[in-house]
C-alpha cells in the first residue's frame, strides 16, 4: 500500500453534472452516500428532476429562498433513495458533502436545505 491512510495521489474522477466536483479516495474526508452521485449523474442525463421541477409550481414568494425548487426536490428524493425515511434526517444530511453536490446551486459551497426549508415547499 502506497499510503497508509489509503489516500490516492492520482486517479481523480470528474462528474459531468458539475465539473468542479472531483472524486478521490481520501480516508480522512468521508461520506457514506457517495454512491448517490452516480444516480445524480443519471438524473442529469435524463433530466428527470428538472422536468419535475418545471412541472411543479413554486408557491414561495420573496427573495429569501436559498434553494431552488429542483434542489429541494432532489434533496428529498435522493434522501429517500439513500434510505432516509423523512425530513428528520435533513439536518444531518444538509452538511453531507455528497448531498450538498446533489442539491447543487448554493448548497455545493454551503449547506443543503434544513428541515424547515424543506417543509416550506
Amino acid at each position: 500500500m502506497e499510503d497508509p491512510k489509503g489516500e490516492s495521489a492520482d486517479g481523480v474522477l470528474r462528474l459531468d453534472f458539475d465539473r468542479r466536483l472531483t472524486l478521490q479516495f481520501r480516508g480522512s474526508v468521508v461520506t457514506s452516500d457517495a454512491g448517490l452521485l452516480a444516480y445524480r449523474e443519471l438524473d442529469d442525463a435524463l433530466g428527470l428532476s428538472v422536468m419535475a421541477g418545471g412541472t411543479l409550481a413554486d408557491a414561495r414568494t420573496g427573495r429569501n429562498g436559498r434553494h431552488a425548487l429542483v434542489g429541494l426536490l432532489r434533496q428529498s428524493l435522493f434522501g429517500r433513495l439513500a434510505g432516509y425515511e423523512d425530513v428528520n434526517d435533513a439536518e444531518r444530511l444538509r452538511h453531507d458533502p455528497a448531498m450538498r453536490w446533489i442539491v447543487g446551486g448554493k448548497a455545493a459551497s454551503g449547506a443543503a436545505a434544513s428541515p424547515s426549508q424543506i417543509g416550506e415547499c
